[in-house]
């Protein structure tokens, strides 16, 4: 720790016995992640989906500011009408806002403006950007890098809930400010995303698309390919 300098306190690395099969057994199991939009009726305890936006919570955000809030939603009544407010945006969407390019890749896809996965689904986690930091007693209530650091949070629980056997979808209704007057949230929280999130259901599918090799995402240096 340095002298006079009581903000650091000592790091505690996680260390694996093995990293190399420590990280191909965790990519094993996010290979396996796919979106999925048929849910089983079985329940998701509540304690289980603490466990996972807890596990987004511990994120790096721009100064620490950790401009997230995840909202947590299992009423049947909320989901009825968030579901009502994101089908009324993705009929727009579909018939009116979308490029035909767009609209030709959600082919391969099939998604359309039909989304009973937010009744079907235990649980929806609505994401909100905070635009300020409303905690007392910060040197500001200013936020740093909010996409960014939301976003990152988003994996994570994404990662976390893959972990737990739990599957998710990733839902951006445009625009999102009907999630803001149902859930009662302040106009300094801005909606980000909706992930539905439960057990997937016993016949649940996925479209047949492939995920780019390594070699496609990674470059070594200045251009080498792996």
């Amino acid at each position: 720790m340095p002298d006079g300098d009581s903000t650091q306190i000592p790091y505690k690395p996680w260390t694996p016995r093995d990293p190399q099969a420590s990280v191909r057994e965790f990519t094993e199991i996010l290979t396996r992640r796919r979106s999925i939009r048929t849910f089983s009726d079985k329940p998701v305890p509540q304690e289980l989906v603490e466990t996972v936006i807890s596990a987004a919570g511990t994120a790096p955000s721009g100064a620490n500011k950790q401009p997230w809030r995840f909202v947590a939603v299992s009423d049947p009544a909320l989901k009825r009408l968030i579901r009502e407010g994101a089908e009324e945006e993705e009929r727009l969407f579909y018939s009116k806002r979308a490029s035909e390019s767009w609209l030709r890749d959600l082919e391969l896809i099939g998604t359309d403006e039909h989304k009973p996965f937010l009744e079907e689904a235990p649980w929806l986690i609505v994401v909100f950007k905070m635009m300020k930091d409303d905690r007392s007693g910060m040197p500001s209530d200013q936020v740093y890098y909010v996409n960014e650091s939301v976003g990152i949070a988003v994996g994570m629980l994404l990662a976390a809930a893959q972990l737990a056997g739990l599957a998710t979808l990733t839902h951006t209704p445009s625009p999102m400010k009907f999630l803001g007057d149902i859930l009662g949230r302040p106009d300094y929280e801005r909606p980000y995303m909706l992930i539905p999130i439960g057990w997937p259901s016993s016949d649940a599918t996925v479209p047949a698309i492939e995920r780019k090799p390594l070699n496609e995402i990674m470059v070594l240096n200045r251009g080498e390919l792996t």
